[in-house]
């Protein structure tokens, strides 16, 4: 019987839910949810959620939970993740955490370095600074003031520079030094990890399947709804893949083949970033082509 927990990482529409449940129904587990954008309560189409039908199959854990109103941090994830696999393996179960959210999995494996808070007055200052002077004065100054984030952050990445700048400004020591001290929470050989292996040319078909099936189930009148909640566009969920171009066809700015070309473009972009950021970071993971 297996007994390890199991991380099963894998592309955008690579077919990795189906094969938890699966997965889950052989070996008597639990799923855990890996993917930043599948926790909110509001969205269930648009981001691939499991439907209520493989929910009542198997049984599964941070989906759909959280309003859209309200942020959620890698942290947060963590912590209620931690509790959920105590839970699991407590009733004699297996945890089996899936998902396409890289950084969940890189801190469940090598643990969340232990950053002081940094206060929302600090943050907004460092971000006004950025919009004033741009990426590419403010990459300049992050480097001065932290030399280390050369090596490690692309001088378009805009979140991480910011992230990195906040860290070293308010606490004086820097990002990259604070994750040298976090403390592993498992070893490794509590995970069996899989990596969902998936032909290009498959992938691009089951990309575009899935987006077709997406329209036919309703998704513009799932993202009309949030439309008419007027919610900031400073808030997570505003970086679900589709959420901007549905709007602009929903206010007549863009027409539908357009729209759902734009849509494909984006996810098969996104994919890409995935399977990336795998090659570098999942060298040592099991592959499983589906």
């Amino acid at each position: 019987m297996e007994s390890k927990i199991i991380l099963i990482f894998g592309p955008t529409a690579s077919g990795k839910s189906k094969f938890a449940i699966k997965l889950a129904k052989k070996l008597d587990g639990e799923i855990i949810n890996a993917d930043s954008m599948q926790i909110y309560k509001q969205i269930r189409i648009l981001t691939s959620r499991p439907s209520l039908i493989d929910e009542k199959l198997v049984k599964h854990h941070l989906y759909g939970f959280l309003d859209i109103k309200k942020n959620f941090s890698t942290g947060q994830w963590l912590k209620i993740v931690i509790k959920k696999i105590k839970e699991i393996q407590k009733k004699k179960k297996i945890p089996i955490i899936v998902g396409g959210t890289g950084l969940y999995f890189k801190t469940l494996i090598q643990g969340l370095a232990k950053i002081p808070k940094i206060p929302t007055s600090f943050r907004k200052k460092i971000i006004a600074k950025h919009k004033k002077i741009g990426q590419k004065n403010f990459y300049k100054k992050l480097i001065k003031l932290d030399p280390i984030a050369v090596k490690k952050i692309n001088f378009n990445d805009i979140q991480r520079s910011i992230r990195a700048y906040e860290v070293k400004k308010y606490t004086k020591i820097s990002l990259y030094s604070w994750f040298k001290k976090t403390t592993k929470l498992f070893n490794d050989n509590d995970f069996r990890k899989i990596y969902i292996d998936i032909p290009r040319e498959k992938l691009i078909n089951r990309i575009n399947s899935r987006l077709n099936t997406m329209f036919k189930n309703g998704v513009v009148n799932e993202i009309k709804k949030l439309s008419k909640l007027n919610l900031k566009k400073d808030r997570n969920f505003y970086k679900i893949i589709g959420i901007k171009e549905i709007n602009e066809y929903l206010n007549k700015k863009e027409e539908l083949n357009i729209t759902k070309n734009l849509i494909t473009i984006r996810t098969r972009q996104y994919a890409k970033r995935q399977i990336t950021w795998a090659r570098g970071n999942m060298k040592d993971w099991e592959k499983i082509v589906l």
